[in-house]
């Protein structure tokens, strides 16, 4: 006796995989072909979709944000600098006009 035989549990009846075959329900090609064909159509739309939004954010979303927050943080930085170094007050008088001019900055190049 190996150590694979004692390992081994038999049922005592030998199992046939060609009845156990036979007795599924068969499915006709034309229906596996048609399932397959939608799923890569459906799978090709997917990756063209994200191809799309990859575009969008690497040629519109990116560069404009980068832009905004490097012109924020210029004006900020320049703003610390002249009250270190200068001694020179900063202040801007409206948030709202200074966040819509930054904006508008930034969008007129792209």
């Amino acid at each position: 006796m190996s150590s694979y035989d004692s390992f081994v549990i038999s049922d005592g009846t030998p199992s046939s995989d060609n009845d156990d075959v036979a007795s599924l329900p068969s499915i006709s090609s034309g229906i596996l072909s048609s399932e397959a064909d939608s799923e890569s159509d459906a799978q090709r739309e997917w990756e063209a979709s994200l191809d799309q939004l990859q575009l969008l954010l690497t040629m519109v979303v990116v560069p404009f944000a980068g832009k905004f927050l490097g012109r924020k943080f210029a004006y900020w930085s320049w703003a610390r600098y002249m009250e270190w170094m200068h001694n020179v007050e900063v202040r801007w008088t409206s948030k709202k006009t200074f966040n819509a001019a930054g904006a508008a900055e930034a969008a007129m190049s792209l």
